[in-house]
């Protein structure tokens, strides 16, 4: 099946199947024993849109234990940075409608929550469609070692799909059903 039929059909369902899912505290309280989370790094996470899996009491949950929060802003040519965040600092919405930090203050994350469409076993993932999350990954290996952790439901996980030479592979994927 095609990325964008394979798109198209998951954020179908994910939309139909989101307000049956209880999330609860399974991934808040799991994560520190799936990586290294020493107080000083940096998070980066993502605002939710289009019933995505919601990151935002992970990263309040982070925020509240003394970490740094941070979150993308979309630029020109399908580009993005992450940006400081204090949960309580007020948002703009950029030009994709997506809630992003006001303040300006870009920082490189040592943890980055990335959100999912599908996802298989290999830690393969697709997103939008826009490539950004595969080109920032790409940019900032370059600069310094980090983890990447999907954020996805159970449910938008398929047998495969099929990969292209920048697509990214995660390190992590984590579901509502973490053990």
């Amino acid at each position: 099946m095609s990325k964008f039929k394979l798109r198209k059909k998951i954020i179908r369902i994910r939309k139909k199947k989101y307000f049956e899912i209880n999330i609860g505290n399974n991934i808040i309280d799991n994560l520190s024993k799936k990586i290294n989370l020493s107080k000083n790094k940096i998070i980066g996470g993502y605002f939710p849109i289009n019933f995505e899996f919601d990151c935002l009491q992970i990263l309040k949950k982070f925020y509240s234990n003394g970490y740094g929060i941070s979150l993308p802003i979309i630029k020109r040519n399908y580009q993005m940075d992450y940006y400081k965040w204090d949960i309580n600092d007020p948002l703009t919405t950029s030009s994709l409608g997506i809630p992003q930090p006001l303040k300006l203050k870009k920082v490189y994350p040592d943890i980055i929550f990335v959100p999912i469409v599908a996802f298989d076993k290999f830690r393969n993932r697709i997103g939008y469609g826009g490539g950004f999350y595969d080109r920032y990954l790409e940019k900032i290996s370059q600069i310094k070692k980090f983890t990447t952790i999907g954020l996805a439901f159970s449910h938008q996980k398929v047998n495969k799909i099929n990969i292209e030479n920048f697509d990214r592979k995660l390190d992590l994927i984590l579901t509502e059903k973490l053990k």
